[in-house]
């Protein structure tokens, strides 16, 4: 088993890489790929890669388990610390999360990950389409009005602006470690000058230009596609001056007193990031319907995540692990809340256990007490609403159709609804749980659970229970309080009827896919191109034998959508658009342009799609209007 490498902050990343000369920085890629396959952990917790007979590059982490500062990673070669050997062994290395900022109350002890779902993204990810748990997610918020954008802040946005457009004309192919060490410096500088969204944003790229230069499994070029457009739409308001100065975020898990609270729980969640944070995130309902959360993400992986979700509550003393929380609830008194709604556990936090509440009782009742569109037309139209957000939902099974599980929400002219496991890693529960369900169509289930925003009525459930009156519906144990959570209990064979449901609609019957079915994917093909081989490889796809002007754009016009043809257009021509002078040089090798007209069309598909994907939780698929492939 290979030694894992210790993260490294980006600031280190990108200073070894910047004292590099520029022989040396084309061997980089080289050097860095499979170095750490011959990690080496040592008895003292150093780590150690050999780079031949002569080299050998050791790094030692702090008490963090980081690499902060540039003294702890060394090598033995005589061009140490300026030589490629250590360069390669940082640039294998994860990147480390930023750190909290000192907060003004005590530090919670219940302090959460780098992709604490319950905290929301820093980006519309999470606002504007994530990932669901986003996942990733360097938790940044946005604060109340501040003074204008200060010099400093407007020199670091446009450097940043500048770099993010040079990474996306270099696109993965050519987005190596050199353009990654880049970003990485104007990520730093915005840290610096205050600018929070902006660098988390960064981060995100260059973690997505990894993923894929590597091709790790999950890996998708839609992620980094609006990573991409995230970073360049947040770094070009900044430099542009007149952005609200709110667009520069705050620094996550600042806690402020929340004074005495009563909260009720709904359910718990594992958490498993790729960064090897695992945990449990308990949600919880205060009386009038405020939400909040308790978290215990740190690292561990996969085996922290599975055991958490019995660990015991870190909060003021409670007596309660999270399963009891999330059937129970506390009463708070000195409390301590995020932004967010995270709970903290500082020094004069006191809480004691509450018994808890059913679903059918408030406040839990409201989240089911309305149709689904509705919860969904409100977190489209709030782009802070964030990923942690819960729905609720009564619904009938119809069935599994490829890696989704078909319900019908149970109200007049509902749609149906696809859910998809919450974490699909196969050692959590949500997959077998949700396979168990779709074996038994007809049956009828209370779902609590997340929208996935860059889907067709998507839902990623974290627990399920029965439905109130209903005769084919769950039959669950007493002490778990009518709700079983689809990432920690297992659904058996007793949980669910007797007997044959009444028929259900056949699942072939589903219709159309208003967002597949959209020739809206061909302008979104168009900028995958462009993040996947870079500019040049999108100049080349427009010059093709099948013309985009004519086999892409006729379609986009034909349905209407014609301002998604014109900015697809001017971005296939800005592509390519690269004058030469008399001597063959370039006459505007600045890819501002190109970043310009690529984030036009990239924001106007994404609205498109939010358009399309609010109009396909609000009625059934027969009455979604599909326009031609």
């Amino acid at each position: 088993m290979s030694t894992e490498l210790p993260p490294v902050a980006p600031e280190v990343l990108a200073e070894a890489v910047e004292n590099l000369t520029a022989r040396l920085r084309k061997k980089l890629d080289a050097a860095t790929e499979g170095c750490a396959a011959g990690a080496v952990l040592e008895a003292d917790g150093t780590v150690t890669l050999r780079f031949g007979e002569d080299a050998l590059v050791t790094l030692r982490p702090g008490p963090a388990g980081t690499i902060a500062t540039a003294d702890q990673a060394t090598c033995s070669c005589l061009l140490a610390p300026r030589c490629l050997h250590r360069a390669a062994a940082l640039g294998a290395a994860p990147l480390a999360d930023t750190p909290p900022e000192p907060a003004a109350e005590p530090e919670p002890a219940a302090a959460t990950g780098p992709d604490d779902p319950a905290g929301p993204p820093a980006a519309p990810a999470e606002s504007v389409g994530a990932a669901g748990p986003a996942p990733a997610a360097e938790a940044v918020g946005t604060t109340v009005p501040a003074p204008a954008l200060t010099a400093v802040q407007l020199r670091a946005a446009g450097a940043l602006w500048h770099v993010a457009a040079e990474a996306l004309a270099a696109g993965v192919t050519a987005g190596g470690a050199v353009v990654q060490a880049e970003l990485l410096r104007a990520a730093h500088t915005a840290r610096l000058a205050g600018l929070v969204r902006a660098e988390a944003a960064a981060l995100r790229v260059v973690r997505g230009l990894r993923a894929a230069r590597e091709h790790r499994a999950g890996q998708r070029l839609g992620d980094l596609t609006e990573a991409f457009r995230e970073l360049l739409h947040t770094a070009g308001l900044l430099a542009s001056g007149s952005a609200d100065p709110a667009l520069t975020g705050t620094a996550r898990r600042a806690y402020a007193p929340g004074g005495s609270l009563q909260v009720l729980g709904l359910c718990r969640e594992p958490v498993l990031s790729a960064t090897g944070y695992g945990g449990v995130v308990t949600h919880l309902l205060a009386p009038d319907g405020t939400p909040y959360s308790v978290s215990d993400v740190r690292p561990g992986g996969l085996a922290r995540a599975r055991g958490a979700g019995s660990a015991s509550v870190a909060l003021g003393g409670a007596t309660l692990d999270h399963a009891g929380l999330a059937r129970g609830g506390l009463r708070i008194v000195g409390a301590t809340v995020s932004p967010e709604g995270r709970l903290g556990a500082g020094r004069g936090v006191r809480a004691t256990p509450l018994p808890g509440t059913a679903w059918t009782e408030q406040p839990a009742a409201r989240l089911f007490a309305r149709p689904a569109a509705e919860a969904v037309a409100e977190l489209l139209a709030d782009p802070d609403a964030g990923e942690s957000a819960l729905l609720g939902c009564d619904v009938t099974v119809v069935g599994a159709v490829c890696e989704h599980l078909l319900v019908r929400e149970t109200r007049p002219d509902a749609p149906l609804l696809r859910l998809l496991p919450a974490h699909p890693h196969p050692e959590l529960a949500h997959t077998e749980n949700l396979r168990r369900i779709a074996s038994y169509p007809g049956l009828q289930l209370r779902v609590l659970g997340r929208p996935d925003l860059d889907r067709t009525a998507t839902l990623r459930p974290l627990a399920v229970g029965p439905v109130p009156g209903a005769e084919h519906t769950l039959r669950l144990p007493e002490e778990w309080l009518g709700r079983a959570d689809l990432g920690y209990d297992r659904l058996q064979g007793a949980h669910f009827p007797q007997g044959v449901a009444a028929p259900v609609p056949d699942t072939a019957a589903e219709g159309p896919d208003p967002l597949a079915d959209s020739p809206l994917w061909r302008v979104r093909r168009l900028l995958e191109t462009g993040v996947a081989g870079g500019r040049r490889a999108l100049a080349e796809a427009a010059r093709g034998t099948e013309s985009l002007a004519g086999a892409s754009y006729g379609p986009l016009r034909r349905a209407g959508l014609t301002g998604a043809a014109d900015l697809a257009a001017a971005l296939a021509a800005e592509a390519d658009r690269r004058p030469r002078d008399v001597f063959g040089r370039l006459a505007d090798p600045s890819p501002d342009g190109y970043a310009r007209a690529w984030l036009a069309a990239a924001t106007h598909l994404a609205a498109a799609e939010r358009c399309l994907i609010a109009a396909s939780w609000a009625a059934s698929p027969s009455a979604v209007p599909v326009s031609g492939r």
